[in-house]
């Protein structure tokens, strides 16, 4: 970022609207209202109608709002203003404000970036609000808000805090070395360290849940040809996604659908079909059905009606928490016996398409929150979290204190990295207001 530039870009989505925000941001941001013809600075956030021009030629009536430093989003000086949303006012006022001395487009995520170096937000919270701005479900948005409101945040401040008491205590015995240690601040230290290791694991062991909110998780639909699973693909997704044909290995490739279940984003599968492959192609289509159905976190497994029954015995063990045993073709062979935990569907009548659809959805609930609230949402945290675990789980006071400090300092600088406080005067702080050094 160049210190001191203002900056300039549209900050509602490009396209026709009825209204778009476009957005400065700089020691220019007054300077700027003033090139488009504004005489005087309107009050501090108060919505004033104003003519914006470029030279003689009227550009647009707008809506402008003025925040001055350092209360606004970034930390500086900012202006909005409040277009008609047509793509040639819109373009007509960008080009004014190229002309503008002083000026420049923005960069991708700027204005966010500027308000984390001037401690708007952290670290956290901007991916939070980045989060919030792709949010597609319920469950996306509940995280995302949590993220931006500074929930992570907090937890991740006081998991540090935990570091550096103990690191403040020892670095004063550092400064003054004729000071004996006592037992018992040993003892407390090496206590102190052992239960932050054991709530960092616990933390780690989230199954994944904060990331699999933001990306979504993958139920496979998997079987035997023919057994209907593009019709159900498709029966799911509302819409023919998949080719259904009466040829068996029609489907050699997977093939995807998003959808929202429960408020959970959701990728749905389709696989080829299971059986000994007739050519390389449709070896590898089976071999990658497979290798998605290891890696779901639930699979779809169906049986065709008609030859099901011949199946049920070799099936059992599929039985469990990831993966559902599905009977298709349910009309044309109404007398089948599905033994218990089995789910018996037609697709073409409906018939079960409903008690399906809500085994997925109990399915995905009990999974997504088996941990409510989760702190890691993002492969970056959970990279910082693993590094100071490790720090801390071999972590030992009968290394020299210098070394036994380093270490500590290392696990806080991986927290850091999370809210993005790396390293600042935090122990020196913590020193001297709590200990009288010097007295």
């Amino acid at each position: 970022m160049k210190h001191g530039s203002t900056i300039y870009a549209l900050a509602s989505a490009p396209g026709k609207g009825g209204v778009a925000v476009l957005r400065i941001s700089g020691p220019q941001a007054g300077a700027a209202l003033h090139f488009l013809g504004v005489r005087d600075l309107p009050e501090a956030r108060m919505a004033t109608l104003v003519t914006l021009r470029h030279g003689a030629r009227v550009l647009d009536q707008a809506l402008v709002l003025r925040f001055a430093a350092p209360h606004s989003f970034t930390g500086e000086d900012v202006v909005e203003l409040h277009l008609h949303g047509g793509r040639a006012v819109i373009n007509a006022v960008l080009e004014a404000l190229a002309a503008c001395p002083g000026l420049r487009l923005a960069e991708a995520g700027e204005f966010t970036r500027r308000a984390f170096l001037h401690d708007k937000m952290d670290l956290a919270q901007a991916e939070g609000l980045a989060d919030l701005i792709d949010a597609q479900t319920a469950a996306q948005h509940r995280q995302a808000l949590r993220q931006l409101g500074g929930d992570a945040s907090k937890r991740v401040t006081a998991l540090r805090e935990q570091i550096l008491a103990p690191l403040a205590l020892l670095e004063a015995y550092i400064d003054f070395p004729d000071e004996e240690i006592p037992e018992a601040v040993l003892e407390e230290t090496t206590q102190r360290v052992a239960a932050l290791s054991a709530e960092i694991q616990s933390l780690l062991h989230d199954g994944g849940i904060g990331e699999k909110i933001r990306e979504g998780i993958e139920i496979v639909i998997m079987g035997p040809p023919n057994a209907g699973k593009s019709s159900l693909l498709n029966c799911l997704a509302k819409r023919e996604a998949a080719i259904v044909s009466d040829e068996p290995g029609t489907t050699r490739d997977t093939i995807e659908v998003h959808l929202e279940l429960s408020g959970y984003e959701v990728t749905l599968v389709d696989t080829a079909g299971l059986r000994e492959a007739s050519g390389a192609i449709e070896a590898e289509g089976i071999k990658r059905a497979k290798n998605r159905g290891e890696n779901a976190e639930l699979t779809l497994t169906l049986l065709d009606a008609t030859t099901a029954a011949e199946q049920f015995s070799e099936c059992a063990s599929l039985l469990g928490p990831k993966n559902l045993l599905i009977v298709t073709k349910t009309d044309l062979k109404t007398d089948v016996k599905l033994p218990q935990n089995y789910l018996g569907v037609s697709v073409r009548s409906g018939d079960g398409i409903d008690t399906l659809i809500a085994a997925i959805e109990n399915r995905v609930t009990a999974l997504m929150e088996s941990a409510p609230s989760p702190l890691i949402t993002r492969a970056r945290h959970r990279e910082a979290l693993r590094d100071a675990s490790l720090v801390l789980s071999r972590w030992d006071l009968a290394l020299p204190l210098e070394l036994a400090c380093e270490e500590l300092r290392v696990a806080a600088t991986a927290l850091g990295k999370i809210t993005g406080k790396i390293w600042v005067d935090d122990v020196l702080d913590l020193v001297f207001s709590r200990f009288c050094i010097g007295k």
